[in-house]
């Protein structure tokens, strides 16, 4: 979000206008700014985005002015309970990185999350929710990366793993009792190239001081003009803590487990 800077070298460059903050803040309490179009207009126009937001008073995550920034965690309460955001890119341009005196993006280094991890621990918080933006487009399955770096942040402390950016749905894990999300897929979207592209999932989680106690998602889709509609007869997968397993989640209010095995893949 902002006025200034010239679009980089790249086949699709977005900048979205400050006029737009007001609507996004009625229906948002944070956003990621972890993603490969953050820096399509170049450095200053990233720090003007942050300076929007900040204006705004819309809290962000991330990125930051400077590398120690943009992997700090976004710490909200509700109800007393006090959760780590904290947002990361894995596809390139790697140029979109913070560095120590310019801004940027909070790349994807395993062992960075990992004490980000325990930094937003130390800070107080109870849970702590890394967002990845990874995967190839239009893969309808994690890649082994995914799924290795995935289960590394779990064993670090993660209380779920969300991911975006494949513009499909992925599939979703249990792992340790614990949610990982691999691709919500699309929500907002007009370049719907193909049917898969036209569909995603809104997330629900329950928290408590525990974690995620449940998971739900519900399916979207996305007509010709690129706006999102409840699709309830989509089934879609949802679980408790200690089930063991993904389930599935339709128009019924029943939960239907799946056969065994941590992972299940879902129509989309």
């Amino acid at each position: 979000m902002a006025t200034s800077g010239a679009p980089v070298d790249k086949v699709y460059t977005f900048r979205a206008a400050p006029s737009t903050l007001p609507l996004l803040r009625q229906h948002f309490d944070a956003v990621s700014v972890a993603n490969n179009h953050s820096g399509d207009y170049g450095s200053e126009a990233f720090r003007e985005t942050l300076e929007q937001l900040t204006a705004a008073r819309m809290p962000y995550f991330g990125g930051g002015r400077n590398l120690r920034e943009a992997h700090a965690p976004l710490v909200l309460e509700k109800r007393g309970l006090r959760i780590a955001l904290l947002g990361y890119d894995e596809y390139h341009p790697r140029s979109f990185e913070a560095g120590p005196d310019h801004p940027g993006v909070a790349w994807a280094e395993d062992e960075q999350i990992v004490l980000d991890i325990a930094r937003a621990r130390r800070a107080g918080a109870r849970v702590v929710l890394p967002f990845l933006h990874w995967g190839w487009e239009n893969e309808a399955t994690p890649s082994a990366r995914q799924r290795e770096l995935a289960h590394t942040l779990i064993d670090a402390g993660a209380d779920a793993v969300i991911g975006a950016h494949p513009h499909v749905t992925q599939g979703v894990e249990l792992y340790r009792g614990k949610p990982i999300v691999y691709s919500l897929g699309n929500f907002l979207f007009d370049l719907l190239d193909r049917p898969a592209n036209a569909s995603g999932w809104v997330l629900q989680l329950m928290l408590d001081r525990h974690g995620v106690a449940r998971f739900s998602t519900s399916a979207v889709h996305i007509d010709e003009q690129g706006t999102p509609a409840p699709a309830p007869e989509v089934a879609t997968p949802c679980g408790l803590r200690g089930a063991g397993k993904v389930a599935v989640c339709g128009r019924s209010p029943q939960i239907a487990f799946e056969s065994p095995g941590s992972e299940q893949s879902f129509p989309r």
